[in-house]
């Protein structure tokens, strides 16, 4: 096991390395069993993303999702629009952070300016089935991606 610490639970710190840490782990820990019947179109259509806790379906479900979404070579899912189970389950902000190499300038524009708009959305009318952790998690990756979007933006589109 690990001999490091546990952040304390007052610090903010703390709290955004152990959000972000269950986060990747929703998203990404769980084994793929039950996600291969699944079709490309119903995850460009939100599957997978409202499937919000942590049982190996819903995890299965979200990793097929963004496997899907990183996939496309047309990349249209940046311009689609999103709702609130897309940020409550981090499966595109997270398809945003393994593909901002792969990104337009524009691509990477639009996308900051989403994950700059995830926290609204996420303490929106449409978010009142949320936990408040689950809030939390989504604000804090969604922070997390735009400062990455940023510095890809930053480093790659500087205008002349």
């Amino acid at each position: 096991m690990h001999s490091r610490k546990p952040p304390t639970e007052g610090t903010v710190a703390g709290l955004a390395k152990v959000g972000l840490r269950l986060a990747f782990v929703a998203i990404c820990a769980a084994p793929l069993a039950g996600c291969a019947t699944e079709t490309v179109s119903n995850y460009g259509n939100g599957s997978g993303m409202s499937c919000l806790d942590d049982s190996p379906h819903c995890v299965a479900q979200r990793q097929a999702a963004l496997r899907n979404l990183v996939g496309r070579s047309d990349r249209h899912w940046v311009r689609d629009q999103a709702g609130v189970d897309a940020y409550a389950s981090g499966v595109r902000l997270f398809a945003f952070k393994k593909k901002k190499k792969d990104l337009t300038c524009d691509e990477l524009a639009r996308a900051r300016h989403e994950a700059d708009g995830a926290e609204r959305v996420l303490r929106g009318p449409d978010a009142k089935r949320l936990t408040p952790a689950q809030v939390a998690r989504g604000s804090m990756f969604a922070a997390e991606v735009s400062r990455e979007l940023s510095k890809e933006h930053g480093r790659r589109c500087r205008r002349g």
